[in-house]
Parts: structure tokens; sequence; C-alpha cells
């Protein structure tokens, strides 16, 4: 007998514990993608349940209404609207926070309106009676005419329970709407079926009030001059329906829910609160969670990285012994293993800077970030939701600029796209921790690690300047658009180490495999570059040195300046000079636009071609000399210059894609590329100038 096929889609508010829920349903049977056409996250993941049944579970984007304020919501809404998508649900599971189940409750009752199979999942009951909340799961099942379980989706409770209610509920639709806009709009309802072609009494209402579904281009003008043949004003009808049906809930919630006294351990939950959204306070545990993280990311990471360091040093040693001495030996040694060993040594570091990002998320402590920097965000044209992108930004830009859309706002969406990638993300990681540990000595001050604390500094500074960025923007990019901030603050939650776990292997393997790619492909073109030259030049420099001391070091010296990478190099010398860099990190920096990460992979390929010595990336530029003075090249002024051109200057061509996407126009992108690329010369102008 064929297993039978269905769709499963998980919807609920943003915190609800929706992405919880979806992991405890799929395990790591999943995947992550976009929907058609758009740039907004889809997770897709299988289960088999019960009775010979495949089930492909949607985890939707969380959504407060059917009334979307956010291209996230507006995606979900389509979805559930829209019998004929390709992602339309055979049984809709509604996540409600049963410590906050009046907001999710409108969701679920608009998706019972909309004449849909649905389950709800009352998430974190347990938790709920400790606030002294006492939900009666039977009978608000019966309340509202579907099955209701109570589950916790963190401690897998109650999931086989749900599975079993998703069954019955397959080919079991709710008996009457929870409410009838037939009712309340009389007329109005049935004449707008007939115009859609489709009795769907709610779905008729959500288009009347110009939500775009499937199809409501086509009839857009019709029920428009429906409206005004009936005299009906949308949003007036909206906030009618809307009124009636938080009254409706509000009996229902009166019914079922009584509000006892709160245990000694959620009062103490509260107590921590009255600290960490505190309008002071709030900000110096911030700081100080920041300093561990970066204090973190120095510190515990060197052991692991010193033996990623041994490893490749080994066996290019290896390689090198092992294969005849040629073209292939120097391309595998010089060209793919230097390049890819300078990357792959900074693994480590990643991974402890999405762990920690990981898990501020899933305790429940960014939704606390996002709002005591609500006032701070919105003197300089942001909002509190700003700040999830900012801060995501420092794991990579990308996915961070992605999340901008929950955002509702365009003016304050488009100016957090604009500035996130200010901040600094783990492109820029190994760049600071290769510089750092040329020019800062790995020494205490005041008991904490001097080069985790300059690390941080720079941090820091990526933040400041995107404030900064911001502020000016607010005033030249004009809207009228009203701005909101509506915000559940989730309860604390012990965080789930299965999905830390996964979050920093997917996020390791997309920087190692991603990056590995880009730079794999430019170590071999720059091996290319590096190992020939125009003409006979390179048989010239044998020539010059044959049978002279330290010949071979010239040899190999004056050949990658005389070859077509040196070429290139030079010819950006003049106009990078200023900034204290020389043609090698000239050639760098061109590099370094496909991603700036690939800055480490061509210093160590560009100095694996002139050292014949194996060692280390960092050993090589600690002993490159100053041409002009015999001094080290790499001194703090240099060091400072580089580390600011790259925390500014846009070298991310993923970055430049996505904004595009995003924002549905070249301007945007092109504009992002030249002022990050002016901030950042500037800054290192005026940083190399002082401090050399």
């Amino acid at each position: 007998m064929s297993r039978k096929q269905v769709k499963i889609a998980l919807a609920g508010n943003p915190n609800s514990g929706k992405t919880t829920l979806f992991n405890a349903l799929t395990g790591l049977k999943q995947k992550v993608g976009n929907y058609p056409g758009i740039t907004v996250e889809k997770k897709v993941g299988k289960a088999k349940f019960p009775n010979e049944i495949d089930a492909e579970i949607i985890d939707l984007p969380g959504t407060y209404s059917l009334f979307p304020k956010s291209m996230d919501e507006k995606v979900a809404q389509q979805i559930l609207c829209n019998d004929e998508d390709v992602d339309y649900p055979d049984v809709t599971v509604v996540i409600a926070d049963a410590t906050n189940l009046r907001r999710s409750i409108f969701l679920l009752t608009q998706v019972i309106d909309l004449n849909m199979n649905v389950v709800l999942a009352l998430n974190i009951v347990d938790i709920a009676t400790k606030k002294g909340i006492i939900v009666n799961v039977d009978l608000l099942s019966k309340e509202l005419g579907i099955q209701v379980v109570a589950i916790n989706a963190r401690k897998r409770k109650g999931i086989e329970s749900l599975r079993e209610a998703i069954i019955d509920t397959i080919d079991k639709k709710p008996l009457k709407p929870f409410l009838s806009v037939r009712k309340l709009f009389k007329g109005l309802i049935e004449k707008a079926n007939k115009i859609r072609g489709e009795e769907n009494d709610y779905a008729s209402f959500l288009a009347l009030c110009k939500q775009e579904l499937g199809g409501e281009v086509i009839n857009r003008c019709a029920l428009n001059q429906l409206c005004k043949t009936l005299d009906i004003i949308p949003e007036r009808a909206q906030a009618k329906e809307t009124v009636k049906r938080y009254k409706a809930i509000d009996k229902i919630i009166y019914q079922t829910v009584k509000q006892g006294k709160p245990t000694v351990k959620y009062q103490l939950t509260k107590n921590i609160d009255d600290v960490l959204i505190h309008p002071i306070l709030g900000y110096v545990v911030f700081l100080m969670i920041l300093f561990l993280l970066f204090q973190a990311v120095f510190s515990w990471s060197t052991y692991p990285m010193e033996l990623i360091d041994g490893f490749f040093t080994n066996l290019s040693i290896w390689t090198a012994n092992a294969l005849p001495q040629g073209m292939l030996n120097d391309l595998l040694v010089n060209g793919i293993l230097a390049g890819l060993g300078g990357i792959v040594i900074f693994v480590p570091q990643i991974a402890f800077l999405f762990a920690f990002i990981a898990f501020l998320e899933d305790t429940g402590y960014m939704a606390r970030v996002s709002f005591i920097t609500d006032k701070l965000l919105r003197g300089v044209g942001l909002n509190g939701r700003s700040i999830i992108p900012l801060l995501s930004g420092a794991a990579c830009a990308v996915p961070a600029i992605m999340s901008a859309r929950t955002i509702s706002s365009w003016k304050e969406r488009l100016i957090t796209i604009m500035v996130t990638p200010l901040m600094s993300c783990s492109a820029r990681l190994p760049v600071y921790t290769l510089i750092i540990g040329l020019i800062i000595p790995a020494e205490e001050f005041m008991g904490f690690n001097l080069q985790g604390l300059v690390l941080m500094a720079f941090y820091l500074l990526g933040f400041v300047a995107a404030i900064a960025v911001a502020f000016v923007m607010k005033f030249l990019i004009k809207s009228k658009e009203r701005s909101y901030y509506i915000m559940e603050m989730p309860s604390y939650k012990i965080p789930d180490w299965k999905t830390v776990l996964y979050t920093i292997v997917e996020k390791v393997k997309v920087f190692l495999f991603d990056a590995g790619k880009i730079i794999i492909a430019i170590s071999i073109v720059l091996w290319v570059l590096s190992s020939f030259a125009p003409g006979n030049k390179f048989e010239k420099i044998e020539e010059q040195w044959a049978g002279k001391a330290d010949g071979a070091m010239h040899i190999a010296a004056e050949k990658l300046e005389a070859s077509y990478a040196g070429m290139i190099g030079k010819s950006i010398e003049p106009a990078i000079k200023p900034l204290g860099f020389d043609w090698k990190i000239g050639i760098s920096l061109i590099t370094s636009f496909a991603a700036r990460e690939v800055f480490v992979g061509t210093m160590s390929t560009i100095y694996s071609v002139e050292d014949e010595n194996i060692q280390s990336i960092q050993e090589r530029m600690k002993n490159v000399k100053n041409k002009e003075t015999g001094e080290a090249f790499f001194t703090p002024a240099v060091g400072i210059s580089l580390m600011l051109f790259y925390a500014f200057a846009m070298q991310c061509m993923s970055t430049l894609a996505i904004v595009y996407r995003e924002t549905k126009h070249w301007k945007w992108p092109v504009i992002q590329f030249f002022y990050m690329g002016a901030l950042a010369y500037l800054s290192s102008f005026i940083a190399y100038q002082l401090l050399s």
C-alpha cells in the first residue's frame, strides 16, 4: 500500500515556539531555501506519521494576523489564503504561546474562518502555569470547535498527541466560522464571492480589505467598485471586524483561562527582567555579554587553531615531499593548501561566534535587547526590530539583511539594510584576528586578554558607524509612512542544545564551503598570475642572481614582483600607498571584493609563492620587512589602517546582490558600495597618517 502524502503548515506569532516545534517534528530532515521569486526564508522538513502518512512540514514565517505589515507576514498570508499555492497545506497547525494567548488566538480564528483543517498547539503550558495562568484545554477545544493539544516543543512533550490530532484533522474542517463576516457585512460578502468565483467568505473579506491574495490583481477594480457602490470603506470594515473578533476572543479567554498567583520561579524571572530591560543596567549587561563573547573568541579558540595550523603545515610538508618537484607540487602546496589553510584555521573562532549568537537567541535574551534598544534606534531613524539584523550582521550580512523584512516601515527597513554591512561579520573575523595577532601582543590588560579587547573595539566601532550613518540617512530618505513597534516578550528558556549545535554546524558548513569554493578558485588564479610573467622576465631574474648569496630568496621576491599578479598590484599601489599599503596588499584588496575572508587566503598564497619555507601565514607576515626602513612592514599604523579599511569597505558581492533583491533597485547597492568605500578609504588614510 502506498503511503499517503500530506502537507502540514506551522503558523504562529513570532517567538511562539514555531521553529522549535518544526525541529521537534522533523529532526534533521529539513532544508532551507527561499520562496519562489522572493528572499523570504523557506524551511521545509520531512516526517513520518502513523497510519502510513508521509508529511512535508512547512515552517511559515511568523505573523500576528492575516493583515500583513511586513514581507514575512505577507508570505504566510498568501499561502494560507490561496488553495492553488504549491505550499497550501492539508492541515495548518497554529502554535500559540500559552503565556500570550490572546494575540495567538486572533490569528487562529482567522485561519479557522478560511475553512481550513486546523489544530491548535498550545505551547509551554507548564511555564504558563508557573506564571499563574491556568488554561482549561478541553473547554478551549470545545469553544473553538477544533482539537487543542498542550505541548512543550522544547522538551518534546505532547508531540505524539499532536501528531495524532493532525492525523484526525486531515479531512476534518471546522463545523462553522468563528466570526461570520457574511452576517457582519450583509450582502457584501456574497457579491464579493461572485466576483472572485470562490465560496470562501473570509478570503473574500480579506480581498475587499485590499489584501492581494491569489488572483486579486485581476479582481481589484471590480472589488473596489463593489465597495464604492455599497459605501464600504475597507479600512473601517477591517477595524469593525477586528473589534468584533477580539470581543468574541475575550469571551472565550474569560471562560477558559484563569489568572492565579505566579510561582516563586516566575517571580525570579520577573526580577531578572527588571535588570535586563532596565534603561541603564540593560545596556551595561549587554556590553558585558559582548565583552565575554570576544574574550572567549580569542581565548577559547587558541588551542584548536594551533591544531589546525599544525595539521595544514604537516600536510603541506608531506605533500611537498611526496610529490615530484614541479608545477603541480607548487600549485598544491603554495596555491591550494596555502589558501585553504589560511581560512580553515579561523573555523574555531567562527564556531564560537555563531554558538554565542544562537545561545542568546534561544534563551529569549535577544528580544530583550530589541526592547531596550528601541528608544535609542528610533532617534537615528530605526526601531527596536533593527537590532536583530544589526546583531545578526556580526555573523553574516546576507541573512541579516533578509531578516530586516520583519520591519514594517519601508524607510526604517531600507536604512537598516543600508547600514547592516557596517557591522563586522564573520568574514572580517579572520582578517581582524590575523592582523591583531601581528600588531597586538598576546598579553593581559587589567586581567583581560588585550587582543580580545581590541577585537571587541572593532565590533563596537562597526555598530557606532552604523548608528551614525543611519542618523544621516534619516534626513536623506524621505517617507510619510508611520512606524510602529509591537513585540511579545518571550519567556526565558534553557537553550535547546541540539538546535544550537545544528545552527553552529550549518553556519560553519556554509562559511567553509561557500568561502572555500571562492578561495580555492581565487588561489588557483592567483598562483597562476604569481607564477608567470610576460616575456622572459623570470629568466633574466634567475640569471641576475645565479650563484649569489641569498640568491634564492631574492629570485622568489623579484619573480613575484615581475609576475602578472605583481603588475596588477603595482598598478593600484599609488592609490593605496597613502593608506600604508603596498602592492601585495593591493592584490589582496582586489581579490577580497569577491569575499572579505579571501584576504587571508590571498596573503597566504602570495607569501607562500615568495617564501619556499612552509610556515604559518602569520609567521610569514611577521618576517616581512619594509624595503625603505628595513624594519617590520606590518607596524601598528599599517595594521590599524588595514583593519579600518576592512571594517568599512563593501567587499562582498553576495551582500550587494541581496541588497538588490531586497530593495528591487540597483540604486541602493551602488550607493552602499560607494559610501562604504569612501568611508573605508578616508578612515584608513586618517589612521595611517596619524599613527605613522
